[in-house]
């Protein structure tokens, strides 16, 4: 059980404003500020370089910490500096020459299936979609007759940025281990707010960021990259961190994920992630995911209930996320109305989930993204609002 008035105390935003944009970039708890906030006026007083030498022992145990919540080895994180850079170290690394085949979802991330098809398009491989089900969850039946010898990889989006879906992971990388195909798992929207554990799902690279669920610092992110993997890896962008200068034309690269990192980074921000880390799992994965879960349905059942107002949520389990749209106006314009009425949400376009939006006859939408430390006054307050706009 969440201490409600714990979370709401180290929240000082959350009282100030309905906020509902966790999906977007969640507003950080105070031992998060004060770790990052404290660490930049360290390095106004001695410098970068010697405040992060300070803290080299507590950004080594940030791998640990890391582990534990995601279910992996130490040696098996990577820190990055966004969901984005994660995904992208992790695929370029996979192999993939003339004739080779990727998988994706209709409910792939538009970021990422940018640069597969782009890679695809360089070197000659085939980019296949898996289709979706009669409830928008990813056909795993379908997928293992698209499945042979030649897939080298099934990229797989465990919550839609435009939906509540959330995606069977364990099931799609079963079915893509028995063909030898590796696993990416997109888990930027469902850390924080659902379980995301390699070890019980199997998957064998997971990205995630820092700024949405997890309640850290914007410009954070985490590469799980499994041992077994990482054998099959070809890593691209590599530097004097993730790789060694050993003889005038030689390197030897890295054997663990940090392979995957790059030597500068943020390390304000790094701490900040770590403590954010600590905070979720101080409160308890699965009491987040049912407090989140709870707030969510209350308002698909809400904006249900209001005339001329759509919800165009999928899945047969469902995320955080609730999308929604107000007939006969604009989603930018609802996200503003609400907006003088302290109340944050999202507003977005096809863009980012193409393949879903375009079959499903979308355009655009609005998101509202609860967190656990959303309160149900605040709920209704948010009801309210969206309902004065749907009748004028």
């Amino acid at each position: 059980m969440i201490d409600f008035d714990a979370v709401r105390t180290d929240t000082p935003g959350a009282r100030e404003r309905v906020f509902l944009d966790s999906a977007g970039s969640s507003l950080p708890p105070e031992p998060v500020l004060r770790e990052t906030i404290a660490h930049l006026r360290r390095e106004s007083e001695v410098g970068g370089y010697r405040a992060a030498a300070e803290r080299a022992d507590d950004l080594d145990k940030g791998y640990a910490v890391a582990a534990g919540f995601l279910g992996c080895a130490p040696e098996e994180v990577a820190f990055t500096e966004s969901a984005t850079r994660s995904w992208l170290n992790a695929f370029t690394a996979v192999p993939l020459t003339e004739g080779d085949r990727v998988l994706i979802s209709e409910a792939e991330y538009g970021s990422n299936a940018i640069a597969v098809y782009h890679r695809a398009r360089a070197v000659g491989a085939q980019v296949d979609v898996v289709p979706s089900d009669e409830t928008g969850t990813l056909d795993v039946a379908a997928l293992r007759e698209l499945l042979d010898e030649r897939v080298r990889l099934v990229s797989l989006v465990h919550a839609p940025t435009n939906s509540g879906l959330v995606n069977p992971v364990r099931e799609v990388v079963e079915a893509a281990h028995d063909a030898g195909a590796l696993v990416l798992l997109d888990a930027c929207q469902a850390a924080g707010q659902l379980r995301v554990n390699a070890e019980e799902s199997g998957a064998d690279l997971i990205s995630l960021t820092g700024r949405k669920w997890l309640r850290g610092p914007r410009g954070t992110g985490i590469l799980v990259v499994r041992e077994e993997a990482a054998r099959r890896l070809r890593p691209v962008q590599i530097d004097q961190h993730s790789a060694t200068w050993t003889m005038p034309d030689q390197v030897r690269l890295r054997s663990d994920a940090r392979v995957h990192e790059l030597w500068e980074f943020s390390v304000a921000d790094r701490l900040g992630l770590i403590a954010a880390l600590r905070y979720a799992d101080d409160l308890g994965i699965d009491a987040i995911e049912q407090a989140v879960r709870e707030r969510a349905e209350t308002l698909r059942a809400g904006l249900a209930g209001i005339d001329r107002v759509r919800v165009h949520d999928l899945g047969r389990v469902r995320s955080g996320i609730v999308s929604f749209t107000v007939d006969g106006v604009a989603a930018d314009s609802v996200k503003n109305a609400l907006r003088e009425r302290r109340v944050t949400v999202s507003a977005s376009g096809a863009h980012g989930a193409l393949l879903d939006m375009s079959k499903r006859g979308l355009t655009e939408f609005v998101r509202a993204s609860p967190h656990y430390f959303v309160s149900p006054e605040q709920l209704d307050e948010f009801l309210t609002v969206v309902a004065d706009i749907a009748a004028t």
